[in-house]
């Protein structure tokens, strides 16, 4: 059995338990690496190289920026705001939080996002305006990188698709998503627990979290020479931390680490992938179903539906 083979079965035992989580999603994404490693289709060193990742660095630094908006209580106060303005029509509150949401989001961990805005309403949406709005987009840019190509995504290139996704989301659920949305009625007494909880912090550090919020993006979408975004992450994580908005304990708290071991345990799978030829076997299988010599638009397409297919059972 050729060693191309031999990486499809892992990786379809790999696919296989994402889908049933018989274990969690972030050991199933090492000990895919480690099988890599052990079976030879990767050297040692190369098993636990998605650790040391800096696209890894930027989604610890961006966890713990976007969490300060949250413990500050920022994040809570502009969804309420939004509410104040909007009133307690079904209509314009439900448009006014999934616009909020949305532009939270696009900047902010979508969890922590949605999490701030359920004690207001139950259901919200957002998440691929910018570059660092969700996991997926940053995980792009590194494939990129690693593929040793050389334009890459820009911060805000993900709008182009991203906003008019948001705005279609948007009207779809202003004109018949509402009607499929279950009907539940919430006792006045009744408590939604909230996953992230805002201190009683004073008003001058939401400000401080709201400028180094703004600051960071600004920084990542300018681009500013020497300064890459992962830098850009830390530093506002390390000045949300001296400044108070949170605390050392609440910093590592913020981050998601399924994702962190996710990323880190896929990278050496895709490599893998990538030296013993499953890569290319896939592609070739692939071509040859869509005839032999496909156009580039419809290579696209099949990539962007079969992504949407396994996104519907797995992470």
């Amino acid at each position: 059995m050729s060693p191309a083979v031999k990486c499809l079965i892992l990786l379809a035992v790999v696919a296989l338990l994402f889908v049933t989580e018989l274990i969690p999603l972030a050991i199933t994404a090492m000990g895919g690496a480690i099988a890599c490693g052990l079976l030879g289709f990767i050297p040692a060193k190369q098993v636990f190289s998605g650790l040391s990742n800096s696209t890894v660095v930027l989604f610890a630094g961006m966890f713990v920026v976007g969490a300060a908006m949250f413990y500050t209580g920022l994040a809570q106060k502009i969804g309420n705001t939004v509410v104040h303005f909007c009133g307690t029509g079904e209509n314009s509150l439900m448009f006014g939080l999934m616009f909020v949401g949305a532009a939270l989001s696009s900047v902010l961990s979508n969890t922590g996002t949605a999490a701030c805005l359920l004690p207001v309403v139950l259901g919200i949406l957002g998440g691929i305006i910018t570059m660092v709005g969700t996991p997926p987009n940053i995980i792009a840019n590194g494939a990129l990188e690693a593929a040793g190509i050389a334009d890459k995504f820009g911060f805000f290139e993900f709008a182009w698709i991203g906003i008019p996704v948001t705005v279609a989301g948007i009207i779809y659920m202003m004109f018949l998503g509402k009607y499929l949305l279950p009907k539940a009625e919430l006792d006045a007494d009744q408590e939604i627990e909230q996953e992230v909880e805002a201190n009683e912090t004073s008003a001058s550090k939401q400000v401080v979290s709201g400028v180094i919020l703004l600051l960071v993006v600004l920084t990542m979408a300018i681009g500013i020479k020497g300064v890459s975004l992962e830098m850009a992450a830390i530093i506002g994580a390390i000045v949300c931390v001296l400044t108070g908005c949170l605390t050392e304990k609440q910093a590592y708290a913020s981050i998601d680490w399924v994702t962190i071991f996710l990323f880190a345990g896929m990278m050496p799978v895709s490599t893998a992938m990538d030296k013993t030829g499953a890569g290319k076997l896939i592609a070739e299988w692939t071509v040859g179903l869509m005839g032999g010599t496909p156009s580039p638009l419809v290579v696209t397409a099949v990539l962007f539906i079969l992504s949407c297919a396994l996104t519907q059972f797995m992470s």
